[in-house]
């Protein structure tokens, strides 16, 4: 069972850590447009293809991410948490998820042993954590947090609208939101009883 300090604690990448499998990743158009209701049917036909290809080996598939918040404008990227026994062992999912066009292109061990898995069409980013793993419930929790609280999901949305003017590339996009989020995290996170 993962404690509430676990929960709470943001990840800093170590500054010596080059999490890139095939170095710096290609430079993406960034964008946000606004919700698409297609997003949903596309996370779950890429559920059943990845159930289908790692059987019991996939012990949870999850839709987060911004396309995963009814109404919320998002960049046109399908984020997926993909939870396996033991993200380290690569063979028991790497062959079959390259079978279905996803390339491992992120290994982060400093942070729970973090995988990603890009897929270019659809765009996705298929992320794999271990049982139990402290973000993959953040990420649950940020989702439904968005669902059900329209004020924060409006200011999520203008901070990304924000961001992504003038961002050259999605590392600084994604710093120029990183205060807002940690902002909704505090909020959350007192809400659920999880810090003071």
């Amino acid at each position: 069972m993962t404690d509430a300090k676990a929960i709470v604690r943001h990840h800093d990448a170590p500054p010596n850590e080059n999490p890139w499998v095939h170095g710096n990743p290609p430079t993406e158009n960034i964008e946000v447009i606004p919700y698409d209701s297609n997003w949903p049917a596309i996370f779950q036909r890429l559920e059943r293809e990845i159930k289908a290809a790692l059987g019991n080996t996939a012990l949870s598939i999850e839709h987060v991410g911004s396309t995963a918040v009814p109404g919320l404008a998002a960049k046109p990227v399908i984020d997926i948490d993909l939870t396996v026994a033991d993200t380290t062992d690569e063979a028991s999912y790497a062959p079959q998820l390259e079978k279905l066009g996803y390339d491992l292109y992120i290994r982060e061990p400093s942070w729970h042993q973090h995988r990603c898995f890009r897929l270019a069409e659809p765009r996705v980013n298929l992320h794999v954590f271990g049982p139990d793993c402290p973000e993959v419930i953040r990420h649950r929790m940020f989702r439904e947090w968005l669902k059900s609280h329209p004020d924060d999901r409006e200011l999520y949305e203008q901070t990304k609208l924000d961001a992504v003017r003038g961002a050259s590339d999605v590392t600084e996009y994604n710093a120029r939101k990183q205060p807002v989020i940690r902002e909704i995290y505090e909020r959350m996170f007192k809400a659920a009883g999880l810090q003071e």
